[in-house]
Formats: structure tokens, C-alpha cells, sequence
């Protein structure tokens, strides 16, 4: 049995991967901390495991408005006292980080006290504390295609992004029935990532009314402190009722896919990762400042891949017409869908847990990985 300490808090697209991989490697018998932030989201999402062993780093985003910038440092200072004091405590094997400002103090921490260090990046275009930390790691898990040169030693491999086990396909009746959505008419699904997305929701309030007039319900996860829960209806062409759902959060995010026809979305890699689970096609509008324009490559992956359709934040205007077209071609639907089954049959958190295994215990890679794992 070894230890691992996962350092995956400050944004949901962090630590819903941590949490998968924790159940993961806590299936094989292993202990597993997970370093989260003082966030409202993480506190949020981490409530649903009582059997995971959670620790709050401080921590704050990076700025570089002077005042904001000073904080950070602080608090990453902050944060390197707190690991080190973790790292005596729990005595890990190994440390993995998923990115985020949660990781620098522990990353720091590990080279210190000489623990080995894995480095996981989602997206496309690897982020600053990816790139800056990969010099302390040992391993570095990118998604295919992806290289981040100059860092010898560290061991790549190309992999996904792990997904909790509670987010699977379901038949779509069957989650419709535990939604309550008609099974008749269409259903678009809107996400905005954790933190929710003002655009995607205002668009959503403008354009309500003429998607119930086509007969398609629409069900908007606003992102939290965006407004309050409530079910409205409207009156379809027939004369049926066509209802929205608004909620600031969803705790069934395998159950809302399942049952979407299509999804409507920001492109964060933990939400690309769900839909490739849930085998749900989707229409992507990138955050357009997102850091290094890292949603638009992630979106344009999806879309060369078949996954679905990428629309800019400047063609809005469109966006309607689109999803309409998209939504009601059973053809184009089921094609996007047979596209992200084949994207979906790598079993992604195995072969991680086995590579962590072996990082663990200062062991080679297992046989079966060791191709995949090459030097930079």
C-alpha cells in the first residue's frame, strides 16, 4: 500500500479529476489526500465524498495587478509551509497535480523533502503551472498530440482526463424519467463550466421563448451565486407545455447528459471528458480568455474528432439556427455520437493508477505502458 497526496482544488475542471483518481487508487488499497482550495466550488463538490480525506491549502489565483500579484505570493509561501507540514504528516510516496495554483507550494514541497512528483494537463495548451513544474516532475500526462519540449528526465505519456465513476451513460429514458423531462420533445443541456458562464446564460433567458415555440426544453446550469432555481414553462407550437430548468449547480451531471439531445457549452477539458464519457454531442463557444486561448484548441480537438460543432463567442447571433438544425438531424446526432464511442474506449484512470503505482514505488513503468511512456 502506498500514500499519494492530490493536489487538485481551485476550479472544478481540477478536481473532479483528483476525485477520480482518488477513488481509483483508494479501490487498490492505497491512501490518498486530496489538497483542495478554499473556493466555494471545491467546498461544494467535495461535501459528496465524505470518505475522502480532503485538506484546504491557502492559495489564490495568479494576477499580475500588483496587489493581487504580492497576494499570491504570499499565499504561495503560505502554501509551502502547509505542504511541507503535510507532506512530515501523511509521509506520501508520491504527489500528483492537476494544475491550478493549488499545486506550486506541495510540487515545491515534494522536490524538497524528495518525494516523486506526477504532473497531469488536461488541456491543449499546457498552463502556466504545468509548464513551470514540469521541471520538479517526474511524470507528465498530456492529452494525445500534445509535447512540451525542453524537460529532460521526465517521463511523458499521453493519456485523458480521468472521470469520477458516478458520471456514466445512462439510457436516454432512463434519465429522463429521473429528471422529469418529457421524453418527447428535445432537450438542450447549457453548462458554463464550475464557475458558470454570464454570456451562455444571458443568451439562454433571450432565446427561451423561441426554443419552446420549436419544442425543445432547455436545462441551464448557471454556475454558483447565478441566479435562483426555479422551473418555468412556455408554450410550444402545438400548444404543449415546454418546460426550463434553471440550477446553480448540478450534483447529476451523467444523468443531465444522458438525457440531452445535445449540450451547449464552454470548452474546459473536464467538461470535454464528460461528454466523451456521457457519448453526448455538443455545440462548443470557447471562452475567449481563457489562458492561451486553451478552450478554442480544446474545442477545435473535439470538433476535428467528430465530437460535435464549434461556434465563436463572436457568432452568437447564430447560435440559435445552429443548435435548431443540429438538435432536430437525427442523422448528424447519431454520427457525433458513434464519433465519441471511439473516443471514449481508453480506459485512461488504469493505466494512470498503474503508472503511479510504479512511480510510487521506484519501480519501471509496467510492460504494457512503457511505449507509451517516452523521454522528452
Amino acid at each position: 500500500m502506498s500514500s499519494f497526496i492530490i493536489a487538485c482544488g481551485g476550479t472544478g475542471g481540477h478536481l473532479s479529476p483528483g476525485i477520480a483518481l482518488a477513488e481509483a487508487l483508494l479501490a487498490r488499497d492505497h491512501k490518498v489526500t486530496l489538497l483542495i482550495s478554499h473556493k466555494k466550488v471545491d467546498a461544494r463538490l467535495s461535501e459528496k465524498y465524505p470518505l475522502l480525506t480532503f485538506e484546504r491549502v491557502p492559495g489564490v489565483a495568479f494576477s499580475w495587478r500588483p496587489d493581487a500579484h504580492l497576494r499570491f505570493h504570499w499565499h504561495q509561501l503560505q502554501g509551502l509551509f502547509f505542504s511541507l507540514a503535510l507532506i512530515r504528516r501523511v509521509k506520501p510516496d508520491a504527489i500528483v497535480g492537476f494544475g491550478g495554483f493549488t499545486n506550486a507550494g506541495v510540487v515545491l514541497a515534494g522536490r524538497i523533502r524528495r518525494v516523486p512528483v506526477a504532473l497531469h494537463e488536461a488541456n491543449r495548451i499546457p498552463g502556466r503551472a504545468i509548464r513551470v513544474l514540469s521541471r520538479f516532475a517526474k511524470r507528465l500526462y498530456l492529452p494525445p498530440g500534445v509535447r512540451l519540449p525542453g524537460r529532460l528526465g521526465l517521463m511523458v505519456r499521453h493519456t485523458g482526463l480521468p472521470v469520477r465513476t458516478e458520471i456514466v451513460r445512462l439510457s436516454r429514458d432512463e434519465a429522463r424519467a429521473r429528471l422529469g423531462v418529457d421524453q418527447s420533445q428535445k432537450l438542450l443541456v447549457v453548462l458554463g463550466g464550475s464557475q458558470g458562464s454570464g454570456p451562455l446564460n444571458q443568451w439562454v433567458e433571450q432565446n427561451l421563448p423561441s426554443l419552446a415555440q420549436e419544442g425543445v426544453q432547455v436545462w441551464c446550469v448557471t454556475g454558483l451565486d447565478k441566479g435562483e432555481r426555479s422551473v418555468r414553462e412556455f408554450p410550444g407550437k402545438s400548444g404543449a407545455v415546454v418546460r426550463a430548468w434553471r440550477e446553480q449547480f448540478s450534483d447529476r451531471i451523467g444523468v443531465l447528459m444522458s438525457a440531452a439531445d445535445l449540450v451547449l457549452s464552454r470548452a474546459g477539458a473536464g467538461t470535454l471528458a464528460e461528454l466523451v464519457r456521457c457519448e453526448t454531442p455538443a455545440i462548443l463557444v470557447p471562452y475567449p480568455y481563457a489562458a492561451n486561448d486553451h478552450q478554442r484548441a480544446n474545442a477545435a480537438y473535439f470538433e476535428q474528432q467528430g465530437g460535435g460543432l464549434v461556434i465563436a463567442e463572436s457568432a452568437r447571433a447564430g447560435l440559435q439556427q445552429e443548435i435548431l438544425d443540429v438538435v432536430f438531424s437525427d442523422w448528424l446526432l447519431n454520427k457525433f455520437r458513434t464519433n465519441l464511442r471511439r473516443m471514449s474506449e481508453e480506459n485512461c484512470i488504469d493505466n494512470l493508477a498503474q503508472d503511479l503505482e510504479a512511480l510510487a514505488n521506484g519501480t519501471p513503468p509496467p510492460r504494457q505502458l512503457r511505449a507509451a511512456l517516452q523521454p522528452v
